[in-house]
């Protein structure tokens, strides 16, 4: 049944499009500019969509570049398989790798945010030949680490952080799945921390930094919330989907952290393609100091710091994004 917040989506993005992801799994994405050159690839985190990308879609569009948002598996319009290993970084890279060949696109480059900065830094260790350049919003490369990534997590955060307790089957499901709406609410936030769930979650105040997500959405009071970060239609779109959708495959990819870590060993990890890295000021979780590390595996790099903005960069920010990404790709991709 058709959605009060489908014309606010459409509006935005135009009408999907599908193709086969690995094992034949349905995905969808939006695009626009032109139908032929080189594709940029615009990867949405957790708990977003493409929707997220709607500022850059429309200004990379106007821009003359050919812009694709994918849904990633588990999200939005795009199948969600049951099974944790179908979420691995084989199936989330492949999918990448299925939409460039079903583009007809020998190469593209990937923007990543959050989880799909994730993803998309791991396309030129795993299949080099199809990416171009890479830039990552917040999220920066980091390189494949000596213990495994849950192990550290604990050893680092304790048990309470959410990525641990991520891989608890169901709880954290239940917990988000039980008003989708104030979850939403809640995770699209602009920064601050003038309420308790705030400082408990980055450890403001003197404490020790928990990221303990899920006790901090079980305190929020969203009728008092006064940092919504999107308008109530726009903030429709995100609620309608995970209430559509779910949250079990998306949390999925964090099952995955130990997988992926294993896969990964023996794979090289410099990145020699053309890259860009896209720093928030005030992300607690991925903080600017982080992209300080990645100079040794990325040689050919550039930074951009956007000030004031929290962790949804390209959202809170939608011009200053738009304007760097353009100005990267004008310079490093000149058109024909």
């Amino acid at each position: 049944m058709p959605q009060a917040s489908d014309a606010t989506l459409t509006a935005a993005m135009g009408e999907p499009r599908f193709f086969d992801g690995v094992g034949g799994v349905r995905l969808g994405y939006y695009s626009a500019g032109p139908g032929t050159g080189l594709p940029i690839v615009l990867c949405h985190g957790f708990p977003e969509l493409a929707y997220s990308w709607r500022a850059q879609v429309k200004a990379l569009g106007e821009a003359g570049w050919r812009v694709i948002a994918p849904d990633a598996r588990g999200y939005g319009i795009s199948d969600a398989p049951k099974g944790v290993g179908l979420y691995d970084i084989d199936h989330l890279t492949g999918d990448l790798v299925a939409l460039l060949d079903h583009l007809q696109a020998p190469q593209a480059v990937f923007v990543g945010h959050d989880w799909g900065g994730l993803v998309s830094w791991q396309m030129p260790l795993l299949h080099p030949a199809r990416v171009a350049g890479n830039v990552g919003v917040n999220t920066p490369f980091l390189p494949r680490s000596p213990v495994d990534p849950i192990s550290a997590f604990k050893a680092r955060y304790g048990d309470e952080m959410y990525i641990v307790r991520f891989q608890e089957p169901h709880t954290s499901e239940a917990l988000f799945e039980a008003d989708v709406t104030k979850t939403m609410r809640f995770f699209m936030r602009q920064p601050g921390a003038r309420d308790a769930d705030v400082a408990a979650f980055s450890g403001e105040g003197g404490g020790k930094i928990t990221l303990d997500l899920q006790s901090a959405l079980q305190r929020y009071d969203s009728a008092g919330d006064d940092r919504q970060l999107l308008p109530p239609e726009e903030l429709a779109v995100f609620a309608d989907a995970f209430r559509a959708k779910g949250f079990e495959a998306p949390i999925n990819w964090y099952r995955n952290f130990n997988a992926n870590w294993r896969r990964m060993e023996g794979v090289p990890q410099t990145i020699p393609q053309p890259s860009l890295m896209i720093m928030a000021e005030k992300d607690v979780v991925l903080p600017p100091v982080l992209a300080e590390l990645m100079t040794p595996f990325v040689p050919d790099l550039e930074k951009h710091l956007v000030m004031g903005s929290g962790h949804w960069t390209q959202q809170e920010r939608p011009q200053e994004v738009s304007r760097v990404l353009i100005d990267w790709l004008d310079r490093r991709f000149p058109k024909p």
